[in-house]
């Protein structure tokens, strides 16, 4: 019998339920999962009422990689292979998917939300958008397969944001927030040639990623909004980089983040939302317009780019083992404590057996 641990009610402790994992659907497979790292968006639903469409009860987490067990008619290639699961898996069927817009697809599953999610020894998903994974090249990087579970959501978002802000060597990128996915966003706008600035409320974070791809990391509380702005400038100018034209990325998930970021804006600028809040932040939308910047939103990963943000991390561009702890499944309940009360400093990844 496999095993997943429910979440009954927000703030009601997680249990233990034993399931069968009955063979997989047409176009499905059965993964045993080796680990499924632990979001700030699994947070939510449990602490802050943020709601799933699936009714509750149901086993959270989105950040999943294993091994593919079991597989039902059209999947069967997939038997016995490495895989992380896509922490958004469209259905490939619609116009949206039809047309490459698998992030809007009305259809889509995401375990943990839609579908019953990664904290468990096993699960059933759709094959599609399965990514494989090289296990004698995640060796050679010293990493395991449950290492690169985090790969499915705090890797490939950043990387989706990175890709589609459409940055490139000589840019100048603003990551706001820089613990999380804003980590893997300052690697990856840096592995792709931009020079990075961290800006983060935490000593403690930025000096981490001082040592993974930022150039330049300011703590906000030393700063006011235009003060920041005239920093990042001055950092610009000295660089041999344009004062225009930034690319800025809000991961913070804060409304003073938010704020921060949107206060960067400045001509051709393009602000990607990466993080989520429930708050609610005052701007002039006008900023936009008279800066002929844009906004964009980062909904998941399309699966179709999931190899390549993988490739970044197998090449060794983009470092996940000095920002991941293992800790066993079993221990969920407390792990979710610790880490809503600030006192992990690595994503945790909760793997089933140990």
């Amino acid at each position: 019998m496999a095993t997943r641990w429910m979440m009954i009610a927000p703030g009601a402790p997680l249990r233990p339920e034993t399931f069968d994992a009955s063979p997989p659907g047409a176009n499905e497979v059965l993964v045993e999962i080796a680990g499924c790292g632990v979001c700030h968006t699994d947070l939510g639903y449990y602490y802050d009422g943020v709601r799933t469409n699936h009714p509750l009860p149901l086993a959270l987490g989105h950040e999943i990689s294993g091994r593919v067990t079991d597989a039902g008619s059209g999947a069967e290639a997939w038997r016995g292979r490495a895989v992380v699961v896509p922490a958004v898996i469209p259905c490939g069927q619609c116009d949206a998917c039809a047309r490459g817009r698998g992030t809007i697809c009305s259809s889509q599953k995401m375990p943990g939300n839609d579908i019953q999610g990664g904290f468990a020894s096993h699960i059933v998903v759709p094959a599609q958008g399965l990514c494989p994974v090289d296990e004698a090249r995640l060796a050679q990087q010293g990493l395991s397969l449950a290492d690169v579970s985090v790969v499915a959501d705090a890797v490939t978002t950043p990387y989706q944001a990175v890709v589609q802000a459409e940055v490139r060597p000589g840019d100048l990128a603003v990551v706001i927030g820089a613990g999380g996915v804003g980590g893997y966003a300052v690697q990856i706008a840096a592995a792709l040639g931009a020079t990075v600035v961290a800006v983060d409320v935490s000593d403690e974070k930025l000096a981490a990623i001082a040592r993974h791809g930022a150039s330049l990391t300011l703590n906000a509380r030393s700063f006011d909004a235009r003060s920041l702005k005239k920093e990042i400038e001055g950092f610009a100018r000295n660089q041999g980089l344009r004062t225009t034209e930034w690319k800025i990325f809000e991961c913070s998930g804060t409304a003073a983040g938010q704020q921060t970021a949107f206060g960067l804006l400045n001509r051709g600028a393009t602000l990607a939302v990466v993080g989520f809040t429930m708050d609610k932040v005052e701007v002039r939308l006008s900023n936009l317009m008279a800066f002929h910047a844009r906004a964009l939103g980062n909904w998941g990963c399309p699966p179709e780019l999931y190899p390549a943000a993988l490739e970044l991390v197998l090449e060794g561009r983009v470092e996940v083992a000095p920002f991941i702890e293992r800790r066993p499944l079993g221990s969920i309940n407390e792990v979710f404590h610790a880490v809503h009360a600030g006192e992990l400093k690595r994503r945790p990844v909760l793997v089933p057996g140990q």
